[in-house]
């Protein structure tokens, strides 16, 4: 069995003394795995477009359920990430989380195009590093079925919420300070109106809000510690990212 599709490299790892084995999210076959055959060596025609955070056209050959690649070509190797260690680690947590959520065999177009979304941004700079992170972490819980009730206040029902707003992960609620002021992530009303944004935004527009210090980095921890609490695990590529910011 053929299949041509296009796909975003999440993940590679050697195997044998020139192949590798990658994890690919593809258009039509959601996420799935395949061998590159010879793909370590130096005149390896597909060596590009099948290393990591490359998008790339796939003919891939199937039999008793594997799949092994047997042609491949460059849609968007995201160039400027791989010249600069930070946003290319970012990248990589990217590629890691987005795998953590997709599923086997199970087309994820909105998930697809928030990865190529968030390693477009980073590439072409669109905003600072810190901001695509936030904004990627959320949008992916929205997408992923952990989408936080960001409309009102949980225990009030107010929707216009006084400064000492929290959000509480483990019921992905918000409460007023008057409600609950105990526990939970501390929210800003500028940082609630963000959230609210990247959760409701058209896919194309995402990435595309202002906020300024200290309510960045604010969005930026509330972003990271949602997500990591909704999924239960660490992730290497995000402890890598940390020892290297700077921004």
């Amino acid at each position: 069995m053929f299949l041509t599709t296009r796909g975003l490299i999440l993940r590679e790892a050697k195997y044998k003394e020139s192949d590798k084995i990658l994890t690919i999210l593809t258009e039509t076959n959601g996420k799935l795995t395949a061998k590159a055959r010879g793909v370590s060596r130096t005149r390896s025609k597909i060596a590009a477009a099948t290393q990591l955070l490359s998008f790339s056209d796939l003919t891939l050959f199937g039999s008793r359920g594997y799949w092994t690649i047997n042609e491949a070509a460059t849609v968007e190797q995201f160039r400027p990430l791989r010249t600069d260690i930070n946003l290319l680690a970012l990248g990589s947590y990217i590629a890691e989380l987005t795998e953590a959520v997709s599923n086997e065999g199970v087309p994820e177009p909105d998930i697809l195009q928030l990865a190529l979304g968030a390693l477009y941004a980073l590439s072409s700079r669109l905003c600072l590093p810190k901001q695509v992170k936030a904004a990627f972490e959320l949008r992916l819980m929205c997408l992923a079925g952990y989408r936080p009730e960001l409309g009102c206040c949980a225990g009030c029902g107010r929707e216009e919420l006084p400064a000492g707003a929290r959000l509480f992960p483990e019921h992905g609620e918000i409460y007023c300070h008057e409600c609950r002021a105990v526990g939970g992530l501390a929210l800003g009303q500028d940082t609630l109106r963000a959230m609210r944004y990247i959760a409701g935004a058209e896919a194309r527009r995402v990435f595309a809000f202002r906020l300024q210090e200290p309510q960045l980095s604010e969005l930026a921890s509330v972003c990271e510690a949602y997500t990591l609490y909704q999924l239960d695990r660490a992730f290497g590529s995000l402890d890598y990212y940390k020892k290297l910011r700077t921004d």
